[in-house]
């Protein structure tokens, strides 16, 4: 048996010390018009990680599904799987944030909240319901970015703030009408994102599980 320190065994460690580790690719499992889902895809798309997108349709009620609530026993999108080890089930971990966005804006017009409202009243208060929110915290973000003159939010870079900005914008303008006019600061930095090529690759519609004409 060669002992520790014979060119036999150094030659051995040598080849287990540089042996190419197995390849771990990231699954995202993701709704193409979760905003949850959207700011992800963005960090991963701003970082270059490579990821295999598993579209769950949140309409089809595929979250409820057994094989995904062992993911994530919430049921909620996104969830992230580096490898088949480890699962991160919520965009704040992901992100290690909450914001004005996170916390008073984006839950209030989750499909859970929305159809309650539409099951208990009727479409037109739903909608009445997400503009009302949507306003609200616009207002408050407008104010607190006034007077802005950088690039995007926080900066001349993309920062954690732009990735739950632009989402909730973004939906307030495709999904839910929302006037922009009274929201200029908040407006112009929507176009500066438009034009970023990470925020373009993240966009809804041009996500696998998109329909082809998505009534967003």
């Amino acid at each position: 048996m060669a002992s520790s320190g014979s060119p036999e065994a150094r030659q051995t460690h040598g080849e287990i010390a540089g042996a190419a580790a197995p390849e771990r690719r990231l699954k995202l499992y993701s709704f193409w018009r979760s905003s949850c889902s959207y700011r992800v895809r963005i960090v991963l798309s701003l970082k270059g990680l490579d990821y295999e997108y598993k579209p769950i349709n949140l309409l089809a009620n595929e979250q409820s599904h057994p094989e995904f609530e062992k993911l994530n026993p919430m049921k909620y999108v996104p969830a992230l799987v580096d490898g088949d080890d480890t699962v991160v089930v919520d965009s704040f971990a992901i992100l290690l944030i909450a914001s004005i966005v996170g916390s008073s804006i984006q839950p209030l017009q989750n499909n859970s909240v929305l159809d309650f409202i539409e099951e208990k009243l009727d479409s037109q208060e739903k909608v009445n319901w997400i503009q009302y929110h949507l306003n609200r915290g616009f207002t408050a973000l407008e104010k607190m970015l006034k007077g802005c003159t950088t690039t995007y939010a926080t900066g001349d870079e993309i920062q954690l703030g732009d990735l739950f900005l632009e989402p909730q914008i973004y939906g307030g303008i495709k999904r839910f009408g929302i006037d922009m006019t009274n929201y200029p600061t908040l407006a112009r930095l929507h176009e500066a994102y438009m034009e970023h090529p990470a925020f373009q690759a993240a966009l809804p519609e041009r996500q696998p599980d998109a329909p082809s004409s998505p009534e967003i």
